[in-house]
């Protein structure tokens, strides 16, 4: 795995601590668009998360034990340790999110090449789990700058958001019990702030799938509905995919309820 992708990580890491770190206890209980959610449990869940992580990669029996205990009740199963992560002065849940992840990158960087790592969906590979990573904390920031009244600037890092919700195609379909289309699509997004698009599948698929990049990175991370974003299929079954797309491993999620419905 390359040290730029760790670096990505980190840097996607640190622009979210740097949003909550001055923040006082009272803002820390501010409700994020996830419901029941707060700031706290939005970072509480990062932790968690980062720790599911360094555990998949240092200890695959203790993850699968871990899995078969988050199996018997997969939503109940996160929202807990949100809760539980939450509960704790914010000082200490920073503390714990930053140990946490430091704890998980030196891991990750000392996992042999070529290894495959356990997770709550299939198998990955350590890139793979670096990349998902940076997804997650970059939406689940998202959610914070939401409630937080915050306009982020979106970076080159969403070049890794793009990639693993393109990557992460028919398992959005294999999760509903839907069969996948046969053929890949193009997706060609523009990047923020311009230049060659970033482009996947084949040039000249008869299905594709156009727009922004942070559009989209916001519609497979599920932070805002594609009736509110400048995403575009052409195609049946492009189109069908922007309904139900989702870049994180688990159940499939609810999504977000277009902004004038909301």
């Amino acid at each position: 795995m390359s040290d730029a992708l760790l670096t990505d990580l980190r840097d996607e890491s640190e622009e979210l601590d740097r949003l909550v770190a001055g923040l006082d206890p009272d803002a820390w209980a501010t409700f994020t668009p996830a419901p029941g959610w707060t700031v706290a449990h939005q970072i509480a869940h990062l932790a968690w998360t980062d720790d599911a992580a360094l555990l998949a990669a240092t200890d695959p029996a203790g993850f699968a034990a871990h899995v078969a205990q988050a199996l018997k009740d997969p939503d109940g199963f996160v929202d807990e340790g949100a809760e539980e992560g939450a509960a704790r002065p914010p000082a200490a849940l920073l503390d714990r999110w930053r140990t946490g992840r430091a704890r998980l990158a030196g891991a990750l960087a000392a996992v042999p090449a070529g290894t495959r790592l356990p997770w709550y969906g299939p198998p990955m590979s350590v890139a793979s789990m670096a990349t998902a990573r940076l997804m997650e904390t970059w939406a689940h920031g998202q959610d914070v700058a939401d409630a937080l009244g915050v306009t982020r600037a979106p970076s080159a890092r969403l070049r890794h958001v793009a990639h693993i919700g393109v990557r992460a195609r028919d398992y959005a379909y294999a999760v509903r019990g839907l069969t996948p289309p046969a053929a890949p699509f193009r997706v060609e997004l523009t990047p923020p702030g311009g230049g060659p698009p970033w482009t996947y599948g084949p040039e000249d698929a008869a299905q594709r799938i156009t727009g922004p990049a942070h559009d989209f990175c916001l519609l497979v991370t599920q932070r805002a509905h594609r009736a509110d974003l400048a995403v575009l299929a052409h195609g049946p079954d492009a189109d069908r995919w922007l309904d139900i797309a989702q870049a994180f491993a688990g159940p499939a999620g609810p999504g977000r309820a277009p902004r004038g419905d909301a």
